[in-house]
């Protein structure tokens, strides 16, 4: 599978469209893409119906016949299944005494280098969520991936999304997942609020004065970041999940990662179909043991290798061509996903 390049519009690209208010925002998401590598991938795009999104997925195709002369056709359709996602946002309100300000020669510079905690725990919350967050056991939040691939498919049993999770054997409790994901409008994308400004928004609350744990008033300069986001899944057969990964097993040397990669690839219906932008992503201990596995191939013609290639003018390290993104949101302590009933 060839690496492609970024022809989609990614929040920072969103933003920097917007001018004025917009290309203040683009520095905003510039930071969140720091420390969120998913968000150098992830499409976005705007809601269809105010703060959600309707879309249909298609479930069946239509039946076809050969012909016969003087002989109908017989009627047949596509299954239709419409879905409703919704966004939720997320806020982190930054504060920082006046009185450090006025000593300072660069007071923007000092507010925006004491907001980057503010602006990580946002990356890190949303990162998560990407992943794992759902909207029955947290309606103000959004929809991940998790709860959309949540059972493998069993012999003749499961079908749709379970087809494309791959049973990593782990039936501890220090499971975790490596991810496939293709990002597209007719794919896997984010979503953000009809007439934001992608979603974020940053507030200068000014001056407001507030107390210390003593009670003693002081004034400080507040800001508020909001991320208002949502997640879509077009259609299910251009990701895939290799789930039930036992990390210790992994450390031990005992899970061939790579044949489990090579399941999940082959489940993409994006090798075949190109369009997208697809990705891989998992955490630094399973780089770790992709990393000592390469290390110990040897010389084998067969065994495919990691290797490092240009993907938008940034070396990153790829998988069959497809690049692997690090991220710690993806955690060693996940449920056992369950084979389909």
């Amino acid at each position: 599978m060839a690496v492609l390049a970024q022809k989609f519009l990614t929040l920072a690209d969103l933003a920097k469209r917007g001018g004025g208010k917009g290309a203040e925002m683009a520095q905003v998401i510039e930071l969140l893409a720091q420390e969120n590598p998913i968000l150098e991938d992830a499409v976005a795009m705007e809601c269809n119906q105010g703060k959600s999104h309707l879309h249909n997925i298609r479930t069946r195709l239509p039946q076809v016949a050969w012909g016969k002369l003087y002989k109908g056709i017989p009627q047949s359709k596509s299954d239709i299944q419409q879905v409703e996602d919704t966004t939720g946002f997320v806020e982190a309100l930054a504060t920082i005494d006046s009185r450090l300000l006025k000593l300072s020669k660069n007071p923007a510079q000092v507010r925006l280098t004491e907001s980057s905690a503010f602006i990580e725990a946002l990356n890190q919350e949303v990162a998560t969520g990407i992943f794992y967050h759902d909207t029955k056991t947290g309606p103000e939040k959004f929809m991940g991936l998790s709860v959309r691939y949540s059972e493998y498919a069993n012999g003749d049993k499961g079908k749709g999304a379970a087809n494309q999770v791959i049973d990593g054997g782990g039936r501890g409790s220090d499971n975790t997942s490596i991810w496939f994901v293709t990002w597209g409008d007719r794919f896997t994308h984010l979503l953000y609020p009809q007439g934001s400004t992608a979603g974020v928004q940053r507030e200068d609350k000014g001056e407001q004065r507030i107390h210390d744990d003593q009670g003693n008033p002081f004034y400080v300069k507040e800001e508020l970041f909001s991320w208002h986001v949502g997640m879509a899944v077009n259609d299910w057969r251009y990701n895939a999940r290799i789930a039930n990964i036992d990390a210790s097993e992994v450390a031990a040397g005992n899970v061939d990662v790579y044949a489990l990669m090579r399941q999940a690839y082959y489940r993409l219906k994006s090798r075949r179909v190109p369009g997208g932008k697809t990705c891989i992503y998992m955490n630094s201990d399973m780089m770790e043991a992709l990393d000592k596995l390469a290390t110990n191939a040897g010389s084998s013609d067969n065994f495919v290798r990691l290797t490092r290639q240009d993907v938008a003018g940034e070396e990153v390290l790829t998988y069959r061509g497809i690049p692997i993104r690090e991220t710690d949101a993806l955690l060693n302590s996940e449920e056992m996903v369950p084979a389909a009933q």
